[in-house]
């Protein structure tokens, strides 16, 4: 068997005409069949020029991209795209948006294959009461679960979304997190996303990329995961490692990312685990309690005033950083 990722990016390069340095160069990364894959960075470092890359939107300016032992050289069905915007046809309605995909894909298919295609993913993202209502009588929320449904539905190899959550508010955005990761669960789906969102990230992601500032922009590191694949939103901050993992996401974000910029990020990214130590370290308390009869404590956030050195606090950090991630490419 091959121990060759599932996509292999090697030495991407974007250099647009009229610039005298590349936005990005010597980005290597892969991701194996099946995992999530985030990717983090500040605006324009490249990250959706990257994912445009992988969906055969936009050439490379040098590199390659492999995915399932193929070059990428232009769009394919193989890979679904969700972006920023629902992108929606506004005169046709949730089943003949989701259909239309359908039958590109399968343009031998009969009416009843394609329908049933189509209720499957609509009803997977929660939508059967409005599959024949159009975009216009959709909240914002139902748009992007449509996109999220037509991509679903064409069965591809890799899905690609470019910040499809960031439009939505709170709560909206967390219920849609939520079905997505049922899905993805559901179907072992291959993801590429890009989000400004540490908190997010962490939720989703089996693997986070950390892109260093452009130009001449690199992934710096590759952040393992390591909190249980089983996370839920809500009790996601009590995990043991949860505030290393946040910590060094957003220090990055905060410090390093600027100091490994103009081409000083390495070309091969070290592959990091920051929340292992505390789980170790948590999982000694539990056997030490469970041999004394104790239970163990429950795990507490960290704050200002027991933040180690070196160590940001999470709220004092997200006040920081929260203004860097809302500028816009």
């Amino acid at each position: 068997m091959s121990d060759k990722p599932f996509l292999q990016i090697e030495n991407l390069a974007k250099t647009y005409p009229g610039s005298s340095e590349p936005v990005f160069d010597q980005v290597n990364f892969g991701i194996n069949k099946g995992e999530f894959v985030c990717i983090i960075g500040h605006s324009g470092c490249g990250k959706t020029t990257i994912l445009n890359v992988l969906a055969g939107l936009e050439q490379a300016s040098g590199g390659t991209v492999i995915m399932d032992n193929r070059e990428v050289s232009g769009p394919s069905l193989e890979r679904g795209v969700v972006f920023q915007s629902h992108a929606l046809m506004p005169w046709l309605t949730v089943r003949s948006n989701v259909a239309f995909a359908v039958r590109s894909k399968w343009p031998d298919w009969s009416a009843s294959q394609v329908n049933a295609q189509v209720e499957k993913y609509v009803s997977l993202v929660g939508l059967m009461h409005a599959i024949d209502k159009k975009p216009s009588q959709l909240s914002g929320g139902m748009k992007q679960r449509v996109g999220i449904a037509r991509a679903f539905a064409i069965e591809p190899k890799m899905l690609l979304l470019d910040e499809p959550f960031g439009a939505l508010d709170a709560l909206t955005r967390g219920t849609i997190q939520d079905e997505l990761l049922k899905i993805c669960a559901a179907t072992q789906q291959t993801v590429f996303m890009i989000t400004h969102d540490v908190d997010e990230a962490i939720l989703l992601a089996d693997k986070i990329l950390l892109m260093s500032n452009g130009p001449i922009a690199r992934v710096a590191e590759v952040v393992c995961n390591t909190l249980p694949r089983s996370r839920q939103r809500a009790s996601l901050h009590h995990e043991p490692g949860f505030y290393a993992l946040r910590n060094h996401l957003v220090d990055f974000l905060v410090s390093r990312s600027k100091d490994l910029s103009g081409g000083r990020g390495p070309a091969h990214p070290p592959q990091v685990r920051p929340a292992e130590a505390a789980q170790a370290e948590a999982a000694r308390t539990e056997a030490a309690a469970a041999a004394r009869g104790v239970a163990p404590a429950a795990a507490q956030p960290l704050s200002a005033n027991n933040t180690t050195a070196g160590e940001i606090s999470s709220t004092t950090a997200a006040s920081v950083v929260a203004p860097l991630l809302q500028r816009v490419a």
